[in-house]
């Protein structure tokens, strides 16, 4: 966990803000987080242990994230999930606010193929500060992620879920890449092409089989 935060700092893709979680290795129906900091600066010492309604316990009465929904709900809806990530990443955020959709166009983001939806607070709830402060703003994301690996956040930024922390930090490292690299090919111009769907769920078994590869070398340059 402080590795997948000063990782994901190192890449430009969390800065002050945003924020990794785990489900706890021992109670699913609990989630491990930082408390409020900004993500370059967590240590071990920092993490909180939360329920799925957001709580703390064991008595901690440390400040926790604003934004901690966004993780009990996705967490309640996907037993499947065991780690998020949530960044701000300036790459992704015009994905979510353009009519064109964010699409795998090479394989190292072969798990956009699933879908990115996109996340519009602001079509359920009304005007807000866009920020994810409660049960139902957590379960209303939750629903759009839907059974996707990454969903996108109007005006905000993006989730990106998995089965352990170190695919959770790739597919939020490879999200940024993959949009930078997709704005670069539209704006050459000419037509764009897009992994098609075949291709990209073929991608995902030999990112899981080689995960840990860049997982090591995440951690030792951090």
């Amino acid at each position: 966990m402080a590795a997948a935060n000063r990782i994901l700092a190192g890449y430009g893709v969390l800065d002050a803000f945003g924020h990794v979680s785990a489900r706890h290795p021992d109670d699913p129906g609990r989630f491990l987080i930082s408390r409020s900091r900004a993500p370059e600066l967590v240590t071990v010492a920092d993490l909180m242990v939360l329920d799925l309604d957001c709580n703390p316990v064991e008595g901690d009465t440390r400040t926790p994230y604003l934004e901690r929904f966004i993780h009990g709900e996705i967490y309640r809806t996907r037993p499947d999930v065991t780690a998020i990530v949530h960044s701000h990443a300036p790459a992704v955020i015009p994905f979510a606010a353009s009519s064109v959709p964010l699409r795998p166009i090479y394989h190292m983001a072969g798990f956009l193929g699933r879908g990115a939806p996109v996340f519009d607070i602001r079509s359920r709830f009304g005007p807000t500060d866009l920020l994810v402060r409660n049960h139902d703003h957590g379960r209303a994301l939750a629903e759009a992620l839907g059974e996707s690996d990454v969903a996108l956040m109007r005006g905000h930024g993006y989730v990106a879920v998995a089965a352990g922390i170190p695919m959770a930090v790739y597919r939020a490292i490879y999200t940024q890449m993959n949009a930078d690299l997709q704005q670069r090919a539209i704006a050459l111009g000419g037509s764009v092409t897009y992994l098609v769907p075949e291709e990209s769920a073929l991608t995902v078994p030999v990112q899981e089989l080689t995960i840990m590869r860049p997982w090591e070398l995440w951690k030792r340059k951090v």
